[in-house]
């Protein structure tokens, strides 16, 4: 598998999520909301880059199949609750609790997702898409992920 495989490239930035899980989760387990906004923002920005590309260039492709239907739907249920538990933690009025609360549930909810991913839809997407497409499928990820982050300053 070379580095701009789709499945190589998106493995890397699951990689990069769960570095990003871990520090949200040292700022949670110390109750620090300060440390905790803060990583949570580098989580969202790399989260939102990532499903955007992945959606469209791995996702999108994958629908094309009827095996493929069902998993892509289930994926982008996961990546809207994922969105609804990010607004909650960016809404800038959340009390700390519910903050904590919420930041533990994108974190396990995220987790979950890498795995079922990587576990199940990785390797049903693999039987579906050809060497050449997840090769050019890895390419448009990364250029829309780099993109991405260009756009937003990370």
């Amino acid at each position: 598998m070379s580095q701009s495989d789709i499945f190589n490239a998106l493995t890397h930035h699951h990689d990069i999520q769960r570095k990003l899980c871990q520090e949200l989760q040292s700022a949670i387990t110390q109750k620090d909301r300060s440390k905790a906004q803060s990583a949570f923002t580098c989580l969202k920005n790399e989260l939102e880059a990532h499903a955007a590309a992945e959606e469209r260039h791995l996702y999108v492709p994958v629908m094309a199949f009827d095996d493929g239907l069902e998993l892509s739907r289930h994926a982008i249920a996961e990546h809207h609750e994922m969105d609804e538990m990010m607004a909650v933690l960016s809404d800038g009025r959340t009390g700390d609790e519910r903050f904590f609360e919420t930041a533990q549930a994108l974190i396990d909810e995220t987790l979950h997702h890498l795995k079922e991913e990587e576990n199940e839809f990785f390797k049903e997407a693999k039987k579906l898409l050809d060497k050449p497409t997840q090769e050019r499928l890895g390419k448009l990820y990364q250029a829309e992920h780099q993109a991405f982050e260009d756009k937003h300053g990370e």
